[in-house]
């Protein structure tokens, strides 16, 4: 076996697929990459039995084989070098020798029908959504999902995809988020729930890919088919929470604010709060919002008062700020609005439009009892 191959382009892929290696594998044969030769194409892969992902590169051979090679030393070996054609060469005392400008190096190999086979999905549903609207919609959505294992459904983002749109949804009890995409939609119903890992590693890729990105479901699995890669993954089996219905309907209290003046301030203000709650208080009345925090327990406390519009009753409720700033974070609209019925019910956050026609987003924020 033998091949040629930029190193540039080889490290380029190694480092976006190898985000799916775990540190610590119960099978020894997936701290490898599999290298699937076949004349100019060589196909890489990598995966933890639950994820795969595999890309295809062009190189110069005349070779058809299959091989395993180490990850972390290949990665670590490629780094160090300028971009320079290498040679790799399967050589009779069980290595394999790359040949580079200046030296060789031989690596130990495993054979490739060790590596696990990728997960055919059989008579799959298929939905296209560009890739940067998958990477908004994957963004906005994957912080607010679980890390129960208890609770496994919801440690991963709701897909459901009807013929009027598509839409992804996260919740852990806490926040939920609903990302909406009316200009794309699916040719019949369906719902599935995709795992946070390979989000994860697409939410990455996927920023500024401006073309089309293919997804195929089943019952079980999942596969997202980009450019010359594709990601496949089990996905997370039981029937997700109806959202729904947790989102109140009649909201009569709603204030309006600039979206940054809001983050800052909540920022600085939860320095100063309870470390185990993160409990900041809102007071709402008239035209000004008052924000504060105390933590009784270090006599620290901290308050400011914010210019805002605000309609309905005086009120006070309680959030946690951590909360509230993973969802300001993640909004780039220019202002907000903050809809609520109760001090005990949740609140609605939603962006005042940035003229985004074709999408909506709700973010649902669960209220603190507040110390009085």
């Amino acid at each position: 076996m033998k091949f040629i191959v930029s190193s540039e382009v080889l490290l380029k892929e190694l480092q976006v697929i190898g985000g799916i290696i775990n540190s610590s594998n119960t099978l020894p044969i997936l701290d490898n990459f599999l290298f699937e030769i076949n004349n100019e194409s060589l196909v890489i892969s990598a995966s933890d039995l639950e994820t795969t992902m595999s890309t295809s590169i062009s190189i110069e051979s005349k070779d058809t084989e299959s091989i395993a090679l180490p990850a972390r030393i290949l990665i670590d070996t490629l780094k160090t070098f300028a971009e320079q054609p290498l040679t790799f060469i399967k050589t009779e005392s069980n290595t394999v020798e790359i040949i580079a400008n200046n030296g060789k190096y031989a690596l130990s190999y495993a054979s490739g029908e060790d590596f696990p086979k990728i997960i055919n999905i059989n008579n799959p549903s298929t939905t296209i959504i560009n890739g940067d609207v998958l990477a908004k919609a994957i963004n906005s959505t994957v912080f607010a999902s679980g890390n129960d294992d208890l609770r496994p459904i919801m440690t991963g983002v709701f897909f459901q995809f009807t013929s009027e749109n598509l839409n992804f949804v996260a919740t852990d009890a806490h926040k939920m988020v609903k990302y909406s995409r009316l200009d794309f939609s699916a040719d019949k119903t369906a719902e599935f729930i995709v795992p946070k890992k390979p989000l994860q590693l697409l939410k990455g890729i996927m920023v500024g890919f401006d073309h089309d990105v293919k997804i195929e479901y089943n019952d079980s699995n999942a596969q997202f088919i980009f450019g010359s890669s594709k990601i496949t993954c089990r996905l997370i089996d039981g029937k997700y929470p109806n959202y729904e219905a947790v989102i109140p309907k009649e909201n009569p209290n709603n204030l309006v604010i600039d979206r940054a003046l809001f983050l800052n301030s909540v920022r600085r203000i939860s320095i100063f709060s309870n470390k185990t709650t993160h409990q900041i208080r809102l007071k709402m009345a008239g035209t000004s919002l008052n924000i504060s925090a105390e933590d009784f327990d270090y006599n620290n406390k901290a308050e400011e008062r914010l210019d805002c519009e605000y309609s309905g009753e005086d009120i006070q409720i309680g959030f946690n700020s951590r909360f509230l700033i993973e969802m300001l974070n993640n909004l780039n609209s220019d202002k907000i609005q903050l809809a609520m019925s109760l001090p005990n019910r949740a609140g609605l956050i939603t962006p005042i439009s940035n003229n985004r026609d074709n999408e909506e987003i709700t973010m649902l924020v669960m209220p603190v009892m507040l110390n009085d």
